[in-house]
């Protein structure tokens, strides 16, 4: 008998050992989630040490379904507040969830380019509402160049208010052999070309975000030098519209892997499509949404998408990412996961 009472007693200290090292293991990631908004954005970024900044809110309405899944997937990284919220610009899809939101979950502080700077109804309207909730808040207004104060990371402004970045960062600043063929195109007046873009680095791992910049300003960050260099991790501009994910920007950029956060009928143009999925070194591209406007031959695999249904669930893409570039993509809706070594 007291054999097996010490046998058993040795079974449990192990069985803790291993669970405290595998909580220890999990406290060195880096939590990324893509989550779906219909087309809009709102990815949630969770560090090793909790912190987290939210990228853009999605949409208002829906009874408020976009909070709501920003919020389950924060309950799912173990965060019971948002540090930062930064707003990459003042378009429904990306600012208007942030009053559902706030009367959710705890926001410390809103991060932003500065005043709406497109003439037209819907921004004026939902800028005016972002106000009055970042008023309750912090607020900083950032500009290309800054840094957002977070543990673990780096996180750098490259765009904001249509401004960018001068100097290239460290490492980079190639010349870019594809600006000389890729016609300069036309500029934007919108909220799109003012959008702020960063670059979050953790570790060796290095992940872009440039909300819907469009194809001149994504030019000015990669033309007639690479201002950025390469990243490992690409979410693809504009819901991969052909507005934006310009070639000359895309095989600079040389990523590893995609995250296209389109909707069912948004995003997802077949040539931006086609620029994506064919960029040098690109390892797979992953869909939040099967794109339903497109044909079977410009989607990826269903293992690789979120949602295949027009009317889902709204389940979301998860990259758990490791200080030494190595990083996993989890698909939530069928628990398939590939992980990328460095």
């Amino acid at each position: 008998m007291r054999s097996a009472i010490r046998r058993f007693m040795v079974q449990t200290l192990v069985c803790a050992l291993f669970s405290a090292a595998a909580v220890g293991a999990e406290s060195k990631s880096l939590q990324i989630f893509f989550v779906d908004v219909e087309g809009g954005q709102a990815t949630l970024v969770v560090t090793p040490s909790g912190q987290s900044l939210l990228i853009d809110t999605g949409w208002p309405g829906f009874g408020g379904r976009d909070a709501g899944r920003i919020v389950s997937a924060a309950k799912a990284a173990g965060a019971d507040r948002i540090d930062y919220v930064l707003i990459t610009h003042f378009h429904r899809d990306h600012v208007g969830g942030v009053t559902q939101l706030a009367s959710q979950i705890k926001i410390g502080t809103f991060i932003d380019h500065g005043s709406n700077l497109e003439d037209a109804a819907a921004p004026r309207e939902d800028f005016a509402a972002y106000e009055k909730v970042a008023a309750k808040s912090k607020r900083v207004i950032v500009k290309p160049g800054d840094q957002i104060p977070m543990k673990d990371l780096t996180v750098e402004v490259l765009t904001a208010a249509g401004e960018h970045i001068s100097a290239p960062l460290q490492g980079a600043g190639q010349p870019n052999s594809l600006c000389a063929s890729e016609p300069e195109p036309a500029a934007d007046a919108t909220e799109n070309a003012r959008s702020v873009g960063v670059l979050i680095t953790f570790g060796k791992l290095r992940f872009i975000d440039l909300g819907d910049l469009t194809k001149q300003k994504e030019r000015d960050l990669v033309c007639p030098n690479n201002l950025i260099g390469t990243v490992d991790l690409f979410l693809t501009t504009h819901h991969g519209w052909n507005q934006s994910n310009a070639k000359v920007i895309v095989d600079a950029l040389h990523p590893r892997v995609s995250i296209m956060n389109n909707g069912a009928h948004k995003g997802g143009s077949p040539d931006a499509w086609e620029t994506i999925r064919n960029s040098p070194g690109l390892q797979d591209l992953w869909q939040l949404h099967y794109a339903m406007d497109s044909d079977k031959a410009h989607n990826v695999q269903e293992m690789f998408i979120a949602n295949v249904e027009e009317k889902c669930e709204g389940k979301y893409l998860k990259v758990t990412a490791e200080p030494n570039g190595t990083f996993t993509v989890l698909n939530s809706r069928n628990n398939f996961k590939k992980t990328y070594s460095k």
